[in-house]
């Protein structure tokens, strides 16, 4: 039966549930003033009326006037969605890129449940490709070649991953196009991305942690892959202490960037969550929550403070040299809990830095003189001085300013110009301030405000084209929205993500700061983070080089095709693959037999890549330009089998074709 209009629904209740769950969080949070009104959840992300997002304009931490509401009161339907959509102000670049023209620069998004990353230009937001990374990709072969599914299966054999952060790696603060890492918050991973092929080739299963949430590397050079883990755990979790939560602890990794092996990790009180470095290889700062170290939401959320955790690299890396450290599962632990005996004295490994209850996120700005954190219980932005963390011995005294934003903070970037934007999930909006009007105004103050912009709906992460650099460049803005709601055709009850692009480059006295927002764009769920590069920093081969696999795989020609029987129940077989033929025609195994096929493409062209596939077999690997690819099985079936190209290549495409004959055995 279809609910009238006046009928209570669930989802009415639902609202009304969390609006007081979330209302009694909030309320022990010394940042709320007494006698403001109290937070009003009825926003599209709830399925209610749209008209009713106005009403969180009234919730704790807004400024008194919403800007540029009336999208949202028309119903959107002055900004409905398409890639030409912007305010028309003249004062826009043109974000269209006309056919055969390139973007200026390359985004790099987590790909969320998907488990890859993927890649789009900038600023046309047309997706480029998918690197796949702790998922299976039938299009691209990963998984399915011996070399892919065998680092897949040492880092855990998962069946997916949950990418989140991805991080371009540096040289003296400026993106080297070599590698991205990205965390998997799923199952406790970080992989790299070769970016010379745009493929992974790096996959670590961090010890001793169940997910890792915060993941970066260390500014300026590289030196250190760093990875929170999110989720307290007993240390060692091997039964021993389920029921006694004292015993639970929160993990800081530290990863080599080359080898991608672990190097040393450290214990801290409470739940550990996304962090960033300096710009000098001192300080790498983490958000984090449940300092109470509870187990229920109530117990997680009890104080009106939490502590962020500032690791002091230099001094943790001295205690591990030392041998100041125990050791689990092979990995040397650190004790950098508050009591810890390495935190007493000039130079303490962890710093804790109280900040207002459950802070979400820590982005250091592009010259690495503060580190912004974000409140999401409170509606304000905590500025971490960064040169005080060596000076100041009150770690209270190490935050400078702390702007009063709105509501729902999450996350912060930067342009060239002195200018921060946080997005404010709850109110639904980015809003822009300046940074050192923060430092010198008083603390709770909304002095710094610049402006905001309303965005559709619910943002997460924001992030502005290379500001996690030294070189922001102050154009464009990204901001990845939770939910799309109604701005796109309906494709049944899981709707896409929006992302949405925003252009910074004026700074106008008005609403939104000068913010205009120029396009949306549907996303598969869920990307969580993006990162942006100019086009120039990011140089991939056109086709493979053989060289990087010699020794390790043999460059197989059309003359050196052959089947090699290695005794009764081994078979290798070496193939070359180009435009309408293999250079086996077809080859011969026994039943029973394991089989490795070597397969390499002979094209020297780019853009030529080719399949070979037998599906009975479940074999699918991709082969690039000059690249050789393996695959082992074991021949169980008689019979015929065809083996075919997948990718559309030539005229004659469909008549590619070789043929695995399986002898019976006896």
């Amino acid at each position: 039966m279809t609910n009238t209009a006046s009928e209570p629904t669930e989802t009415d209740e639902s609202v009304t549930e969390y609006e007081a769950q979330l209302n009694k969080v909030l309320a022990d949070t010394d940042e709320t003033a007494a006698g403001e009104d109290e937070v009003s959840l009825q926003l599209p992300s709830l399925g209610l009326s749209r008209r009713d997002f106005m009403k969180a304009g009234a919730a704790v931490g807004t400024i008194g006037s919403l800007a540029g509401c009336a999208g949202v009161m028309n119903n959107g339907e002055g900004n409905s969605g398409g890639s030409q959509n912007h305010s028309g102000s003249g004062d826009v670049p043109e974000h269209f890129v006309p056919p055969g023209e390139h973007d200026e620069y390359y985004g790099f998004w987590s790909g969320g449940h998907s488990g890859d990353i993927r890649v789009y230009g900038l600023p046309s937001m047309r997706e480029l490709t998918r690197v796949p990374v702790f998922n299976r990709e039938p299009a691209k072969g990963y998984g399915f070649d011996d070399g892919s599914s065998q680092m897949l299966e040492d880092a855990g054999g998962y069946t997916w991953g949950d990418s989140h952060h991805p991080s371009l790696s540096e040289t003296d603060g400026k993106y080297d196009g070599r590698y991205i890492y990205v965390n998997d918050k799923a199952n406790g991973r970080v992989a790299r991305v070769n970016l010379k092929y745009f493929e992974t080739d790096a996959i670590t299963d961090v010890p001793n942690v169940q997910s890792v949430h915060g993941c970066c590397i260390q500014s300026p050079d590289t030196d250190y892959i760093f990875a929170n883990s999110e989720f307290r755990t007993p240390l060692p979790n091997d039964g021993r202490d389920i029921d006694n939560p004292d015993k639970y602890v929160s993990l800081f990794t530290a990863l080599d960037p080359e080898s991608m092996e672990v190097l040393w990790q450290v214990e801290v009180d409470g739940n550990l969550d996304i962090l960033d470095t300096d710009k000098d290889g001192k300080w790498a700062l983490a958000s984090a929550y449940n300092d109470e170290e509870g187990v229920e939401i109530e117990e997680m959320t009890k104080n009106d403070r939490d502590f962020v955790k500032a690791f002091n690299v230099p001094a943790i890396q001295e205690a591990v040299d030392a041998g100041n450290y125990r050791e689990v599962n092979g990995v040397p632990i650190v004790d950098g809990t508050k009591g810890s005996s390495l935190n007493q004295g000039d130079e303490p490994a962890v710093r804790y830095i109280p900040t207002p209850k459950s802070p979400h996120c820590v982005e250091v700005t592009p010259d690495g003189k503060y580190g912004m954190v974000a409140g999401k219980l409170s509606p304000t932005v905590s500025i971490i001085d960064i040169e005080k963390l060596s000076t100041e011995p009150d770690s209270s005294k190490v935050i400078v300013g702390q702007p009063k934003v709105g509501l729902g903070p999450l996350h912060t970037t930067y342009d060239d110009r002195g200018h921060a934007y946080t997005s404010l999930f709850i109110d639904s909006q980015v809003v822009k301030w300046d940074i050192e009007t923060a430092v010198n105004s008083p603390k709770q103050s909304e002095e710094a405000i610049l402006g905001k912009i309303d965005v559709h709906y619910n943002p997460g992460h924001i992030q502005a084209v290379q500001a996690m650099s030294t070189e922001p460049t102050g154009d464009w803005l990204v901001v990845l929205n939770k939910l799309s709601k109604d701005r796109f055709l309906p494709v049944g009850p899981i709707y896409p993500d929006n992302d949405q692009l925003i252009y910074i480059g004026n700074d106008k006295d008005d609403e939104q700061g000068g913010m205009e927002l120029v396009s949306d764009h549907p996303v598969y769920p869920e990307p969580h983070d993006a990162i942006f590069a100019t086009k120039d920093k990011i140089e991939p081969a056109k086709t493979w080089d053989k060289s990087d696999y010699k020794g390790e795989k043999e460059y197989v020609t059309e003359s050196n095709s052959r089947v090699d029987r290695v005794d009764d129940e081994t078979v290798e077989v070496y193939t070359s693959v180009k435009r309408s033929e293999y250079g086996l025609r077809d080859f011969r195994v026994k039943e029973g037999d394991e089989v490795t096929i070597t397969a390499t493409n002979v094209e020297g062209s780019q853009d030529i890549v080719h399949g070979l596939v037998v599906p009975e077999y479940d074999i699918n690997i991709a082969l690039a330009p000059q690249d050789t690819r393996e695959v082992t099985f074991t021949a169980d079936k008689p019979g015929v089998y065809w083996v075919y190209c997948t990718y559309f290549c030539s005229a004659l495409h469909l008549e590619m074709r070789s043929r695995m004959l399986v002898e019976p055995r006896d």
